[in-house]
């Protein structure tokens, strides 16, 4: 009797949108659409007798249709700028960020990528005084690379384009350039019509998971995760919707079914997040089954599985079990995690070899071997994106006569007698909790922002009944799903953890401007705490009576103030876009003042139709609105019971060659010696554009009176 064995490739990328920016601020959904989302399938159709399950999650697949649809992101706007007219920002943008890729086995195959990072620098500086240093060809060459190696070397080898442009390996020209950019959209075409097609032939099955991929039982509550981690420090506030669980299950299914043109019979919740609550939201559902890790039948059955890697009793493990009419599945840890994080270091045979000699030494006879990992992220740390890897893996699966790959739902049509689970431990495919999500100090704060917002949102439902707030309601859910808290604490680092955190709280902003609200403060204040506080370059050191005529009338006038260069705040993700270069501030006794510089000069142009907002925060909430900038004149709005009153007109504001403000004390309602905490928006046709300082906000103390007389000192 043959084993049976059954993979599953999950598919996912969180929504990458920012709906204050209007565009994808990082580029993974397009470039594993490129590298990994398609090839997949095609090693899998060289083996017509292989049989495996892909499960795709709607947020990848949205994003995957709005690419289709003309959307583009930061990386594609940075490629298409002809070399010759990058900016110093562009360039160090370029620089920070095209090298983002695995350097052995995507970098170093080729020379001139390799000459480009050594250049560069693998720790650097400055990326702004060190793009002087690249001439217009180097740049044009990394603009290439980078959107190049993201493609699969399958393509790059079939494609006769793609097969010249690698060869040539050098000396790109800005067509080539933009006609590999079409080569992304053209594989990006073809994904999910061959997801379908495979689907329909019989040889893969299709599984989804809840749409913005939420970790289903702390949606549910968030205080379940008590349960698994008695002694977690849980967030202020108990986050408690089953309606927002239930609705992130039946979206994924209808939309599931508006692509494909069938339901799905299975579901891989995201993280393989799992409780009694989530399974029956499931059954409800009309799904046939799920899955999850094997530590968590452990907990379920109170039984040890493993002494050390080893199964004491395999049978346990390899069978599906039922709670609430579900089937469920639990994953082999050892052999998923193999392929997920050891065999890239194998030799490619040897790791196929490896792999199937577990499952033959395994001894079973019957029932059923689940290996369920991410089917994006390992194969960029696998030679040749792993391809070597899955040919000599499928290879060896369909020689051999003594073990059968099947899909889920094809094992259970063939499967009458499931045992039955009494309970369901509540838990995810990590250490079999949540610890991931919640317990840490910032896991905890994201959860009391999405608590605070969606109880706002309730409460305008029940006052407007009759408005349309579905488009509020999607910020919500998008907010709900895991990755934002996965970076969020310490257990995970990524070079562009400030743009998660940036994109997450601008969604939950967006719910406040769906119903037409002012976003209340704290959204403005980084989870992170790393980025909150901005402390100046240079302090005051004394008091300055500058003339507010959008000059810099003289040397002297500025020289006593604060200073913060606007380029060593933030991360690389936002440095290129950043309209200003420097901040400066500065007191005498009766008032604040303020001056953001251009970064050139003569492109005031592009400050046309621009909106300035001075935002406080504290100690009182107000804002400065400068909207007209050929008229010297800011509006000062005061924030009273949520509503925001106009409470003063100020004219000693301009902008000419720079913005300058004067911000009398008595009018921000601050005395001396405590502190501000501010930060500034710029708008373009309703869009934020530009923010000062990019993340966090600027905390400044207002001075004693004899502040001028202790600089002496």
């Amino acid at each position: 009797m043959s084993i049976n064995l059954a993979i599953l490739w999950h598919m996912h990328q969180p929504y990458y949108y920012d709906p204050l920016k209007n565009k994808f601020m990082l580029p993974w959904v397009r470039l594993h659409a490129t590298k990994d989302y398609l090839d997949m399938l095609l090693i899998v159709k060289k083996f017509p007798e292989i049989k495996v399950t892909f499960n795709l999650v709607p947020s990848l697949l949205k994003q995957l249709k709005e690419y289709e649809n003309g959307s583009t992101d930061i990386f594609i706007e940075h490629t298409i700028i002809p070399a010759e007219e990058l900016s110093e920002e562009q360039k160090a943008f370029i620089l920070e960020n095209f090298f983002l890729a695995n350097w052995k086995n995507m970098v170093y195959i080729f020379p001139r990528y390799r000459e480009l990072l050594e250049k560069r620098g693998k720790v650097y500086a400055d990326p702004k005084k060190l793009s002087k240093k690249f001439t217009p060809q180097e740049m044009r060459d990394l603009q290439v690379f980078f959107n190049l190696v993201w493609i699969d070397p399958l393509h790059r080898k079939e494609d006769p384009f793609l097969n010249d442009l690698q060869q040539k390996g050098k000396n790109f020209t800005e067509e080539e350039k933009m006609l590999l950019l079409d080569k992304h959209f053209e594989i990006i075409k073809r994904i999910v019509p061959s997801y379908k097609e495979m689907a329909l032939s019989g040889q893969i099955e299709l599984s989804v998971s809840p749409f913005y991929h939420p970790i289903l039982p702390l949606i549910y509550d968030n205080y379940k995760a008590r349960e698994c981690m008695p002694h977690a420090v849980l967030p202020q506030h108990n986050f408690r919707a089953p309606e927002d669980a239930e609705a992130q299950i039946t979206m994924a299914i209808n939309y599931f079914e508006d692509m494909f043109g069938f339901k799905p019979k299975g579901i891989w919740p995201s993280e393989g997040s799992v409780s009694e609550e989530v399974i029956q939201l499931i059954a409800k559902s009309g799904i046939k089954w799920t899955a999850t890790d094997e530590e968590i039948l452990s907990k379920s059955i109170n039984e040890k599985l493993r002494t050390g890697d080893n199964l004491i009793n395999p049978s346990i493990l390899y069978q599906p079990y039922e709670f609430e009419g579900v089937k469920i599945f639990f994953r082999d840890r050892i052999l998923s995690d193999l392929i997920g994080f050891v065999y890239s270091g194998w030799e490619a045979q040897k790791a196929a070899d490896d792999f199937l000699n577990r499952i033959v030494n395994s001894q079973i006879t019957s029932g059923i071997i689940s290996v369920i990992l991410d089917g994006e992220n390992a194969w960029e740390y696998y030679e040749n994106d792993g391809w070597n890897f899955l040919e000599k893996l499928y290879q060896a699966l369909d020689q051999n006569k003594n073990i059968k790959t099947v899909t889920f739902s094809e094992y259970l049509n063939h499967t009458p007698d499931i045992k039955h689970l009494t309970k369901v431990f509540p838990g995810s495919w990590i250490n079999a909790d949540f610890s991931i999500w919640i317990g840490r100090a910032e896991d905890n704060l994201s959860w009391d922002y999405l608590y605070k917002v969606r109880q706002e949102l309730i409460l305008y439902q029940k006052e407007n009944p009759d408005k349309d707030i579905k488009e509020a309601w999607e910020e919500i859910y998008i907010a709900e799903g895991s990755d934002w808290n996965w970076w969020y604490g310490d257990e995970h680092y990524t070079e562009t953890k400030e743009v998660f955190d940036e994109i997450y709280r601008h969604h939950l902003t967006a719910v406040y401007l769906k119903m037409e609200k002012e976003p209340p403060a704290f959204l403005y204040v980084p989870i992170s705490k790393r980025m909150r506080e901005i402390k100046p370059e240079i302090e005051p050191r004394g008091y300055i009576t500058p003339k507010i005529d959008g000059k810099v009338t003289n040397y002297f006038e500025w020289l006593e103030a604060g200073k913060f260069n606007l380029q060593r705040m933030g991360g690389s993700m936002h440095r290129s876009e950043s309209l200003f270069s420097d901040l400066y501030y500065g007191f005498n006794q009766q008032s604040l003042f303020l001056r953001l510089d251009p970064y050139h000069l003569d492109s005031l142009n592009a400050f046309e139709d621009l909106k300035i907002q001075i935002q406080i925060i504290e100690p009182k909430r107000m804002k400065i609105l400068y909207e007209k900038l050929n008229i010297q004149k800011a509006e000062v709005f005061v924030q009273e019971n949520e509503n925001w009153i106009k409470k003063h007109t100020l004219k000693n504001v301009t902008f000419n060659e720079v913005f300058e403000i004067e911000l009398p004390f008595n009018l921000l309602e601050v005395k001396s010696g405590e502190y501000l905490n501010f930060f500034i928006d710029i708008f373009k046709n309703s869009y934020l554009i530009d923010r000062v300082p990019i993340i966090g906000f600027i905390k400044i103390r207002i001075p004693p009176p004899d502040f001028d007389r202790l600089m002496w000192l």
